[in-house]
């Protein structure tokens, strides 16, 4: 049991936290799962239009400490590679 003020405090913030950081990666996880289909597909308007989206939901959720900063850099990188090889160009 929290005795002090502010771990009180602490108490009543965690749940209302916890909430929205989980929100925020179901929603990241969501927009990778999608992008991942769409590569999969070869729908290459899709990933077109995907990629910019996902890679800012990534930098936004390690931005807010949701994901770390590594994982996320490393997903980003993992999903530009998968997407230019589905597009067929050699950057």
């Amino acid at each position: 049991m929290a005795n002090t003020k502010s771990a009180k405090k602490r108490v009543r913030q965690a749940p209302a936290r916890r909430m929205r950081n989980r929100d925020r990666l179901s929603g990241t996880r969501t927009a990778v799962k999608k992008l991942r289909k769409a590569i999969e597909a070869g729908d290459k308007a899709q990933i077109e239009a995907l990629l910019p989206q996902v890679a800012s939901a990534l930098d936004r959720g390690a931005k807010k400490r949701v994901i770390h900063k590594n994982a996320a850099s490393r997903t980003k990188s993992r999903l530009h590679r998968a997407a230019r090889k589905a597009l067929g160009a050699s950057k």
